[in-house]
């Protein structure tokens, strides 16, 4: 607040790259297609210390989990698949976050988690013939040695 007592206005965010944009767009398209499966989606490029989670949702199960979702979107597979993105640092930096999301027991906002175990979920995303259509592949219990597994 200023001397007058007003609140200052907000810097606007920088503009986003076409690349990001697309990101975004994938993204959306994840989180649709989780909610249409059912799942509840409760948050959106929610931070937890230095970790941007891009999808945090609850999946029903059986059994029902709370779900960090990362999303890999490619526009070509000219340098390997989206999955491929996704290395040990990665999986490690994510499980760091979910970790201190669960710690704190809320959302940035102060809404409550659910106690429920936590999973890491990778789904990759990829444009699929037509231009507006896309393909999705969801790895579930992705960061575990051997198979993947939960949190």
């Amino acid at each position: 607040m200023d001397a007058r007592g007003r609140t200052p206005a907000r810097a606007a965010a920088p503009a986003r790259t076409p690349a990001q944009r697309a990101g975004d767009r994938a993204e959306d398209s994840v989180a649709a297609a989780l909610a249409a499966a059912g799942w509840r989606v409760l948050g959106r490029r929610v931070r937890a210390g230095r970790a941007e989670l891009d999808i945090v949702a609850v999946d029903p199960g059986p059994p029902a989990a709370l779900v960090v979702v990362e999303v890999r979107w490619r526009r070509s597979r000219a340098f390997g698949l989206p999955e491929e993105t996704v290395d040990g640092r990665k999986v490690a930096r994510l499980r760091r976050g979910a970790l201190r999301l669960l710690g704190a027991g809320t959302l940035p906002g102060g809404r409550p988690l659910p106690d429920l175990p936590l999973r890491l979920d990778l789904v990759a995303v990829e444009p699929a013939g037509a231009a507006d259509r896309l393909c999705l592949r969801h790895h579930r219990a992705i960061g575990e040695a051997g198979r993947g597994g939960t949190l």
